[in-house]
């Protein structure tokens, strides 16, 4: 399993907080890009999160994976490439959150109820999700994460327990 990243250790944590930029899907590095999601979606739920993006695993690619239950209850696999933010909502929403990188430290953020995102599928054609409830804000945190962000810089009240779940 691929190792997750922890704030609590200041080498892992410089990684942790690097920007990510665009990176540029190459023909012949597609198995290699299959290969890394298929690692970052086991790590993720062995983990028992629900989001996770590259450089939690150490890799400088803007890419997240997230496995959200859908309308039905479904479980929904994305993979973004490249995502970036392209509207949200005036409304937001406070929730508490936690972070696979951030052991055992939950908080409230208030975050927009609704966003638009664009990134590439895993073929590099460009996509476009519109999102809202849990799947608006797991898209969030981890694009937070893509931009050196970890939640913890935008939550309020932040507190420890071993005895939550993680996200």
């Amino acid at each position: 399993m691929a190792e997750i990243l922890l704030n609590t250790n200041k080498k892992e944590e410089k990684i942790l907080r690097g920007k990510l930029g665009p990176f540029r899907l190459e023909p012949q590095g597609k198995k290699e890009l299959q290969t890394l999601i298929k690692s970052m979606r086991r790590a993720m739920k062995e983990a028992n999160g629900i989001g996770l993006s590259a450089n939690q695993i150490g890799v400088q690619k803007r890419i997240f994976v997230a496995q959200v239950p859908d309308d039905n209850g479904r479980p929904k696999f994305y993979a973004v490439l490249n995502p970036e933010i392209l509207k949200v909502s005036k409304e937001t929403v406070s929730l508490e959150e936690g972070c696979l990188s951030v052991p055992e430290t939950y908080g409230p953020v208030e975050r927009p109820a609704r966003i638009t995102i664009q990134g590439q599928n895993l073929q590099g054609k460009k996509i476009k999700i519109k999102a809202w409830g849990l799947l608006a804000r797991v898209f969030q945190h981890e694009i937070d994460h893509l931009d050196g962000k970890l939640f913890i810089d935008r939550a309020k009240n932040l507190r420890t327990s071993a005895k939550l779940g993680r996200e």
